[in-house]
């Protein structure tokens, strides 16, 4: 059965912050709020845990996993990236929106597209977030918590402990989130192509 711990949406408690942080380094999968809606998250190098995560979604291993960072010069690490690019993602960031690129050799091959070697890469706008990433020190890997059948992810942290409280180790209520996922901007080929319209401006890439 997971935790639930409420944490404050403006001021995130650093106790609760750590605690969270030590569930996922130990392998746990959590529900946290984003700019946009929850997600769920897991330790990026951790293969059992990304596995929960497909079951709970039932996706497939072609699926592109988000890469939660919490900074530009975190992005650099994990993904390729010319000035052009760079200057698109920090212009709308943070901020809800999910940039493809080709991906670096840090990234586990796992969890990138298995021909075209992309993942997703994202820097949210949203405080508990922020903070989860600036205690775990490296990218948190992520995907929407969009169940599966549904169209939109869930946003309501009770309505998530009551559907999936025995598949997740923590669940953050970090108060109400917004019922849209993020834009998604593919930036891995000559032109941006927007792949999903979400709740970020996409006007700069159409």
């Amino acid at each position: 059965m997971s935790q639930f711990f409420q944490i404050h949406p403006e001021n995130p408690q650093a106790r609760l912050i750590r605690q969270a942080v030590d569930i996922v380094e130990q392998g746990g999968v959590i529900a946290y709020p984003t700019d946009s809606a929850y997600a769920l998250g897991c330790d990026l190098g951790n293969k059992s845990a990304a596995d929960r995560i497909r079951q709970i979604r039932r996706l497939t291993d072609k699926h592109n996993f988000t890469l939660m960072c919490r900074d530009l010069s975190n992005i650099a690490t994990y993904a390729k990236l010319d000035n052009t690019e760079y200057r698109q993602i920090k212009a709308h960031t943070p901020g809800p929106f999910t940039f493809i690129l080709k991906g670096t050799s840090e990234v586990p091959r796992r969890l990138m597209h298995p021909k075209r070697r992309q993942i997703g890469i994202r820097i949210p706008d949203n405080k508990i977030a922020l903070a989860l990433l600036e205690e775990l020190h490296h990218p948190l890997m992520s995907s929407s918590l969009i169940l599966p059948g549904e169209d939109t992810p869930m946003t309501d942290p009770y309505d998530i402990r009551a559907s999936l409280e025995h598949q997740l180790d923590l669940v953050i209520d970090g108060g109400f989130c917004g019922f849209e996922a993020t834009s998604v901007i593919d930036l891995s080929d000559d032109e941006p192509k927007v792949l999903r319209e979400g709740c970020g401006d996409i006007s700069a890439f159409v």
